[in-house]
C-alpha cells in the first residue's frame, strides 16, 4: 500500500464517467454507481493530504465509518423493533394482543437487550473517536454487533408480523432487505473480526 496517493477528481474532468445505477436489494434510496477513470489528468493542486499516505487516509476513514455504520444499523433495529411492536400490540388472537403472549414476550425482551447492548457500544466507540483516544478495536465490534443485531430484529419483526410480513404492504420486508449491508460495506463482519482480534493479539506479545 505504500506509494499509493489520493486525489480530488472534479465531475467535469472528461476522463470521469459514471456508470449506472445498481439495482440493489436494500437502501434504494441510496443511488450507488459505478465510477470509471479512463485516462483522467489532474494538476498538483488536486492532491488531497500529503503524497504517499493515500491508503493511510483511506483506512483512517473507513475506521471512522464504522461507527457511523453502527449508529445506522442500531436505528433500523430499532425501527423495525417498534413496527412490530405497534402491530403486536393490537393484532389478536384467539382473543389475546400477540404482544401478551408469554412466548412472544420472551422474543421481543431478549431482541430490546441486543439493541441496548449495541447501543452501548456504539456509544463507546464514538465517545473514544471524539476524545482522540484509540477507537479500532471498538469501532469494529460495535459495527459486528449493530449489523449482526440489525439482521436479526428485522427478521424476527417479519416473523412476529406473520404472513403479512412477508407481503410488501408492510415494511417489514423492507428493514429486513436494509439490513442485509451491514455487515457488508465498510469492511465484512469477517474483516471486523480479523481486526479485532489482530489487535488483541498484539496486546499479548
Amino acid at each position: 500500500h505504500r506509494g499509493i496517493t489520493a486525489f480530488i477528481v472534479e465531475r467535469e474532468n472528461p476522463g470521469l464517467t459514471i456508470g449506472k445505477k445498481e439495482d440493489k436489494l436494500g437502501i434504494r434510496a441510496s443511488s450507488t454507481c459505478e465510477l470509471n477513470f479512463d485516462n483522467c489528468r489532474v494538476p498538483a493542486s488536486a492532491l488531497l493530504g500529503k503524497e504517499g499516505e493515500g491508503y493511510k487516509m483511506a483506512i483512517g476513514l473507513l475506521n471512522e465509518g464504522r461507527i457511523g455504520i453502527a449508529a445506522q444499523m442500531v436505528g433500523l433495529a430499532r425501527g423495525s423493533f417498534d413496527y412490530a411492536m405497534d402491530y403486536m400490540v393490537t393484532r389478536k388472537q384467539f382473543g389475546t394482543t400477540i404482544a401478551d403472549f408469554q412466548g412472544m414476550q420472551f422474543q421481543y425482551a431478549r431482541a430490546a437487550m441486543e439493541i441496548e447492548a449495541a447501543r452501548v457500544l456504539v456509544y463507546n466507540a464514538a465517545r473514544l473517536k471524539e476524545a482522540g483516544e484509540p477507537f479500532v478495536v471498538e469501532a469494529a465490534m460495535a459495527k459486528l454487533k449493530a449489523s449482526e443485531v440489525a439482521q436479526m430484529v428485522s427478521s424476527q419483526a417479519i416473523d412476529w408480523l406473520g404472513g403479512v410480513g412477508f407481503t410488501k404492504e408492510f415494511m417489514a420486508e423492507k428493514y429486513y432487505r436494509d439490513s442485509k449491508i451491514g455487515t457488508i460495506y465498510e469492511g465484512t463482519s469477517n474483516i471486523q473480526l480479523q481486526t479485532i482480534a489482530k489487535i488483541l493479539r498484539s496486546k499479548y506479545e
